[in-house]
């Protein structure tokens, strides 16, 4: 008993941990005041000037989704290749996609900085920050896919060919079918990690684009009054996020929980 009562309180004391911090900024987006330490009464208008902020939206949206697709495809490919790769030089590549994943940002972003430099090109733009991004989430969808093709049966391509089929249709009609899951895991961690990412933002991103982590530093930060003013609006945006995020784990454990029943019962 004692056990269970200190497993279960220290659970409770990480979900609180994690959790209250979120709790109070929701219910202080609706504060009609500007402070976190002052309620002034309820209010939606930091809701309705949620238009102030639509470019920083519109770019992290953008950027997100750009980059998501393009490591989904870049992330696929190579984990494929890597899969039916044999030897030493499957086991190299490998390894090597995996060093961004355990890899600090910021050793990304400095690395890339003298890299644009050396070439004589800007440290500031919108390719170098659609690189840096890339360089961040690819290999968090290789690492989602090759479980996938772990569990496949790593003749099903060679079956493919024997009976007929090309290797363009051995890919997209047997491998990326039992494999979608996997892919799908891949661009979700990749769009998260674009959406959240600061470090490498900050560092490459031309001087004028933010995005919602950079604008969020800057309203903290910065002590203008138009700084003051957004601060309220991102809480009322980040707000929405979180309660997107919560429902979208929600319908996905549901129709996961759906499912499950419906192959129980057969």
């Amino acid at each position: 008993m004692i056990k269970k009562f200190f497993s279960r309180g220290y659970i409770f004391l990480v979900l609180a941990f994690i959790y209250i911090p979120i709790f109070i900024l929701v219910i202080f987006s609706f504060n009609a005041g500007k402070t976190l330490n002052i309620w002034e009464g309820f209010s939606f208008k930091w809701y309705a000037n949620l238009g102030v902020v639509g470019d920083v939206v519109l770019n992290t949206v953008v950027l997100a989704v750009v980059v998501a697709v393009t490591a989904t495809i870049l992330g696929t490919l190579g984990a494929i290749g890597m899969f039916y790769s044999n030897g030493k030089g499957g086991k190299l590549m490998k390894g090597i996609s995996q060093i961004p994943v355990v890899n600090s940002e910021v050793v990304t972003a400095c690395a890339l900085i003298m890299l644009f430099l050396l070439l004589g090109l800007s440290n500031r733009s919108l390719v170098g920050l659609f690189l840096g991004h890339l360089i961040i989430t690819t290999p968090f969808v290789v690492l989602s896919v090759l479980p996938k093709l772990k569990q496949m049966d790593p003749s099903l391509y060679e079956a493919a060919l024997d009976l007929g089929a090309s290797p363009r249709q051995a890919l997209t009609k047997v491998i990326l079918p039992e494999i979608l899951p996997g892919v799908f895991a891949g661009f979700m961690l990749a769009i998260t990690l674009s959406l959240d990412d600061y470090i490498v933002t900050a560092t490459l991103s031309p001087l004028g684009f933010d995005t919602i982590s950079t604008a969020v530093y800057k309203a903290i930060a910065l002590t203008t009054e138009a700084a003051s003013m957004k601060l309220p609006i991102y809480r009322a945006l980040t707000t929405i996020i979180f309660l997107l995020t919560v429902s979208v784990v929600v319908v996905i454990n549901v129709r996961s929980k759906r499912k499950q029943k419906r192959e129980g019962g057969k």
